[in-house]
């Protein structure tokens, strides 16, 4: 399959200077459109379209430090005109065509893709990079000494600290999954602490150092502003909840944002929230299991609704692994992460189904 998005990709990158058509790509491939944009988008990360528009507009700041006419630049690289070349520059480059002209400056390299044959997947750190870049001079007050970034995961911790992608603040993780097992109304305490350790089958040490103890700059250090990173799945809106549930029950005061992405391709949705009312739904949704009383912003409630799907003995995922429970488990695993990507469940989760679902058959 590698071999087949690598064609794709050079397919597209000697068209790149033509109306792009998805059917064309389909007829050259022999694949129809969906499959096309679907295994693309599974490999990159990142949609055909939004990889044509980066591609573009990156290759054009070449055009323009060389002289060359804007409209001339726009219209060869298939744009209508002159103004909607200028509008998609500036939305990724934060400076108009002009700008850059008069002052060329160093852009984030959207180099071609090439997909990696030894790991099987496509590096796609740079459209991170320039999605972050987009957010500091959108708001810059986000990134300075006084602000705590808050993010899903290890993963996601290191990848920000390390690069320093938000500038000088500070950076914890929250490593935990609270869409499965039981929780308590006081997030942190000591009494939450054992029954998420009980939940995931550890002992209280091992979980205070994997989940509490990161979290010290939040539990020790006053800040101004929280940045709140949590995609835009159950899995992650839950841990979400679970956070702003927490800044309300310990009388938090600053500012608080949260940067909502989706995974497949980093396009980050930027929303400050009003601390108020997550206590509350929190134990109506997490405890109570019960649908929220409170508006909530769209994709926290489509997660809280989902959540609470989950908890039914036959839920989608359930049916689909009995269904398919004779595939291998890392087959199956991968179809789980394809066909139910709005739950974002990681394979801790998958596994302990797949296991639970083949013992009740055996």
């Amino acid at each position: 399959m590698n071999e087949h998005i690598q064609q794709m990709i050079d397919w597209i990158e000697r068209h790149l200077k033509h109306d792009f058509s998805l059917d064309a790509l389909s007829n050259y491939m022999g694949y129809s459109p969906y499959y096309c944009s679907f295994k693309f988008h599974q490999a990159a990360g990142i949609s055909i379209r939004r990889y044509v528009l980066l591609r573009r507009l990156y290759l054009s700041t070449e055009h323009l430090a060389n002289g060359q006419k804007i409209l001339d630049i726009a219209l060869e690289f298939r744009y209508s005109s002159q103004e909607a070349y200028s509008r998609a520059f500036k939305l990724i480059f934060g400076i108009s065509p002009s700008e850059f002209q008069r002052n060329p400056m160093p852009v984030q390299s959207f180099i071609k893709l090439t997909v990696n044959k030894d790991k099987g997947w496509c590096e796609m750190d740079f459209a991170k990079k320039i999605e972050v870049e987009q957010l500091q001079l959108k708001n810059s007050e986000c990134f300075d000494q006084d602000v705590l970034h808050l993010l899903n995961g290890q993963v996601m911790y290191e990848e920000f600290k390390d690069n320093k992608l938000m500038g000088n603040a500070d950076y914890a993780p929250f490593n935990e999954a609270m869409c499965v097992h039981a929780t308590t109304k006081q997030v942190f305490s000591q009494a939450f602490i054992a029954a998420r350790a009980s939940g995931h089958h550890d002992s209280v040490e091992n979980y205070i150092a994997k989940v509490i103890d990161p979290l010290h700059p939040l539990f020790h250090k006053p800040y101004k502003c929280i940045v709140l990173w949590f995609g835009e799945d159950m899995f992650c809106q839950m841990n979400l909840l679970t956070m702003l549930a927490y800044l309300e029950q310990s009388g938090y005061a600053g500012r608080v944002f949260m940067f909502s992405f989706r995974e497949d391709e980093f396009k980050v949705s930027e929303t400050e929230l009003t601390l108020g009312r997550y206590a509350a739904v929190y134990e109506e949704v997490l405890i109570r299991h019960q649908k929220p009383s409170s508006d909530l912003l769209p994709i926290m409630y489509q997660a809280a609704n989902l959540y609470l799907d989950m908890l039914h003995e036959r839920h989608a995922v359930v049916k689909y692994i009995s269904s398919h429970k004779d595939l291998p488990t890392s087959e199956l695993l991968i179809n789980l992460f394809e066909r139910f990507p709005s739950i974002g469940y990681g394979d801790t989760q998958y596994l302990e189904l797949i296991h639970k679902a083949r013992a009740e058959h055996s």
